[in-house]
């Protein structure tokens, strides 16, 4: 069955098509600030969906205000088609997120969301849109570094379950025990890994923009030493910061890593040379 949905999924469909069936919610606003400094756009991982940076809002100061994106095909958006398709997933970012990006802001992707928020502010700047005061980028390969992996997207249900978990380790067993929710998931996962094995990034030049790479000590999927050459995709600072844990050491070890997220972006929030103060 999700063979099927996903050769729909994975045709190919206009940027115009892509707004008009998405025309949800694009952003998630755990808790709004209005007088925020700076407002993260956080991009979530492959197969899930903003929800998983819902208690960043509670963990970062007042001075920052937590933006998710909600991709189509989970969440409150799970009735929409998933989009399996990197270019046109940035271009549809770039026309719904265009409104909220007055002031200072950053993006923070984790995984495939890192794909997107480096996309995103390429996209951004090519367009003469405001670009993020900084990106950092989590637990995802630089585009130059190739996948040491086949693809597997193509492959059965049960096949493409072993190896996700194999790879990842991201179903939790609850899941894998029902096979209706499961059912419910799979799409959107599989979606998003054709997005990712059929995205070539082009070459052009780098972004002027400070980013950081973090990652896990332990994720096999995108060892530490893949990392460092995202010093190469930008002009301004750079730096690596590493956790203990594998690829998704994001949640526990949350309160730890929104201690760096704020220790990076602190500088973006600091008055500009020469401004005066209210």
């Amino acid at each position: 069955m999700l063979s099927r949905v996903h050769a729909h999924y994975s045709s190919a469909r206009s940027v115009e098509a892509v707004q008009r069936d998405c025309a949800g919610g694009w952003l998630q606003w755990p808790m709004a600030r209005g007088d925020a400094a700076l407002r993260l756009f956080c991009f979530h991982p492959a197969g899930v969906g903003a929800a998983v940076y819902r208690q960043w809002a509670f963990g970062l100061p007042s001075s920052m205000e937590v933006a998710a994106v909600q991709l189509p095909g989970r969440g409150n958006r799970l009735r929409e088609a998933p989009v399996a398709d990197v270019p046109l997933l940035v271009d549809a970012l770039v026309s719904n997120l265009a409104p909220h990006l007055e002031g200072r802001f950053a993006f923070f992707g984790h995984s495939m969301g890192a794909v997107l928020a480096h996309e995103l502010s390429h996209a951004l700047r090519n367009r003469g849109l405001p670009s993020p005061s900084h990106l950092i980028v989590s637990g995802r390969r630089a585009p130059t570094v190739p996948s040491g992996f086949p693809p597997i997207s193509h492959l059965p249900d049960h096949v493409f379950v072993a190896e996700i978990n194999s790879r990842y380790g991201g179903i939790a067993p609850e899941i894998l025990q029902h096979q209706d929710v499961l059912n419910l998931l799979l799409p959107c996962l599989r979606a998003d890994i054709a997005a990712l094995e059929n995205f070539i990034p082009p070459a052009r030049p780098p972004l002027d923009i400070p980013i950081a790479a973090f990652g896990g000590d332990s994720d096999g999927q995108t060892p530490v030493d893949n990392l460092e050459p995202w010093r190469q995709e930008t002009t301004a600072g750079f730096g690596v910061r590493i956790f203990p844990g594998g690829h998704f050491y994001l949640d526990p070890l949350r309160e730890k890593v929104l201690v760096e997220v704020e220790a990076v972006l602190r500088p973006c929030m600091a008055p500009a040379a020469g401004s005066q103060p209210p």
